[in-house]
């Protein structure tokens, strides 16, 4: 297949994938109008905000990987959209990173105050696993298996410890044990817990949920890295987001320590190494092959 044939592929994958993702995700929190307005409406200004869908879209990638549809994979797809969504609230908050802007707008607690913010991130973890209680996964898993899967990875030994990690290294000289430990805890478990519910979902072996999860640990730290390379050189206009805050708070990240030719050269060498993990799926594999890809070419 030539190189434009596989990206007129992937767009109408995308396109198709992240219209069965909206819907699941409007009809997984309450409507606005449901009492108290004011937090569901916070609830579905952050989710329903747009962004990359990344984690959702990889967790339906990785389903039909293993022999599934995308539609068995849509309440797990949904919950780890809802975590991440909750994860960016706190983390925009004052006492946390103190942003202003999110996807091109006003953060939660921007437009709502900082306690509704709070709770929104809240009922958004919390209701993540409700959704994820509810699913009817194939052989091999039960829906506890699942939100046992997602709790690990967003609890104080995931996404938790790598937000309390990123928080002490702060105007810290960078090291690249603590480096690596922030990242692969922070951004790498939610992003290995979404292929691996993805593959859960539809049945997948151990063998494939096993390579998965080498999957989404190197493509989370391609994925920071170039995360990082793009806060340190875009502008926040394209970004979406406040652009060189990472420099300016004295966050530790892969251009601080390794500058910025290294750092691409490692993105470069994650994702190789995420790609060759999926060499165990043969050509169901594609679609992930090609988003790795595509986010390592991302400007934004």
């Amino acid at each position: 297949m030539s190189k434009k044939d596989s990206t007129a592929n992937l767009d109408l994958w995308l396109t198709r994938t992240r219209a069965l993702l909206e819907k699941a995700l409007r009809a997984s929190i309450p409507s606005a109008a449901t009492k108290p307005a004011i937090i569901h409406r916070a609830l579905r200004y952050s989710l329903l905000s747009g962004g990359k869908r990344l984690r959702p879209l990889l967790c339906c990638a990785a389903a039909e990987a293993c022999g599934g549809t995308s539609r068995v994979a849509l309440p797990a797809a949904a919950a780890v959209e809802m975590i991440h969504a909750y994860s960016l609230i706190h983390d925009d908050l004052p006492c946390m990173d103190n942003d202003d802007l999110r996807r091109g707008k006003p953060t939660s607690h921007k437009m709502f105050g900082e306690g509704i913010a709070v709770l929104a991130g809240d009922a958004l973890l919390t209701e993540a696993f409700a959704v994820l209680a509810a699913a009817t996964p194939l052989a091999r898993y039960t829906a506890s298996d699942l939100v046992a899967e997602l709790a690990r990875a967003a609890g104080s030994r995931g996404l938790i410890a790598g937000q309390v990690a990123d928080l002490a290294a702060e105007g810290r000289q960078p090291s690249e044990p603590a480096l690596y430990f922030i990242h692969a805890a922070k951004t790498g478990m939610l992003l290995r817990a979404s292929v691996k519910l993805g593959a859960m979902s539809a049945g997948g072996t151990k063998t494939q949920v096993a390579a998965l999860d080498r999957f989404g640990f190197a493509l989370g730290l391609a994925f920071q890295i170039q995360d990082d390379i793009l806060d340190a050189t875009q502008s926040a206009k394209k970004l979406g987001k406040t652009a060189g805050k990472d420099a300016a708070a004295g966050k530790m990240t892969f251009p601080a320590l390794f500058g910025l030719e290294k750092s691409r050269l490692l993105a470069g060498q994650w994702t190789s190494e995420a790609i060759v993990s999926l060499k165990t799926f043969g050509p169901r594999g594609a679609t992930l092959h090609h988003l790795a890809v595509r986010l390592l070419q991302r400007d934004s």
